[in-house]
């Protein structure tokens, strides 16, 4: 089986196909709100009565509890709101200054492969970090992308230490997709210790700020949206 990485990551519609809808939420936006919004988005697609899109959003800090999550893992259950959602994965964190992308699209006219759409939001944003400069990575045993950080002490067994950049979660309803991915642009990273996030314990968790970039949401999003139309194809703005 090839790894993630070496997926083939182009996951354009087929001729004919319109644009993907790319909207940007300015004012933070309730989680409940979100499942809703993506639940009848979805059900549109699938019908043919609407595009696909792209939302971007801010939420109020919350943690999330994927299929996969386990109850030794949420290690503060009073500190903020916990949403069960039925996207793939485990606990994470949303709040402030990361840039949550909700990816509602339908496979059945791109690809039809799940690991290949996951490797293809790795994808989305490791080409959005190269923009600025920041080396995003894969782990074959760990979704999501992490930078190294040979500044901090190394890891017992002797590697590179390396902090979690971004997370990846979706969902698929006959073949089409949503949740999608978070990326810490400048969220208070303190936030990620009443969880295992992810389930992964021995690693940390970064954000562009923290590396050194004070880069706005809106500068992010720019990158995003380029990075998005190299993989997935053409966008037009919505409201």
């Amino acid at each position: 089986m090839l790894e993630r990485a070496e997926m083939f990551t182009s996951f354009a519609a087929g001729a004919g196909h319109p644009p993907v809808r790319w909207r940007v939420s300015d004012a933070p936006v309730a989680y409940e709100e979100a499942v809703a919004v993506m639940e009848q988005t979805v059900q549109r697609i699938r019908e043919g009565s609407e595009d696909e899109l792209v939302w971007l959003v801010e939420h109020p800090p919350l943690y999330t509890a994927g299929s996969s999550a386990q109850a030794g893992d949420l290690l503060m259950p009073d500190r903020f709101p916990v949403h069960a959602t039925g996207r793939g994965g485990e606990y994470t964190y949303h709040g402030p200054g990361q840039r949550v992308v909700y990816v509602m699209l339908d496979l059945s006219r791109r690809r039809r492969d799940v690991r290949a759409f996951v490797a293809a939001l790795e994808e989305l944003v490791i080409a959005t970090l190269a923009e600025m400069n920041v080396q995003g990575e894969r782990r074959e045993d760990r979704v999501g992308v992490w930078v190294r950080r040979p500044e901090r002490p190394a890891l017992p067994d002797g590697s590179v230490a390396e902090d979690k950049i971004a997370a990846i979660g979706v969902r698929l309803r006959k073949w089409v997709s949503f949740h999608g991915l978070s990326l810490n642009v400048d969220p208070d990273l303190e936030h990620f210790s009443g969880i295992v996030p992810c389930g992964i314990s021995g690693y940390g968790v970064t954000s562009l700020v923290d590396l050194g970039l004070p880069v706005s949401l809106p500068e992010v999003d720019t990158r995003l949206r380029a990075a998005f139309e190299a993989i997935f194809g053409p966008t037009r703005s919505v409201d």
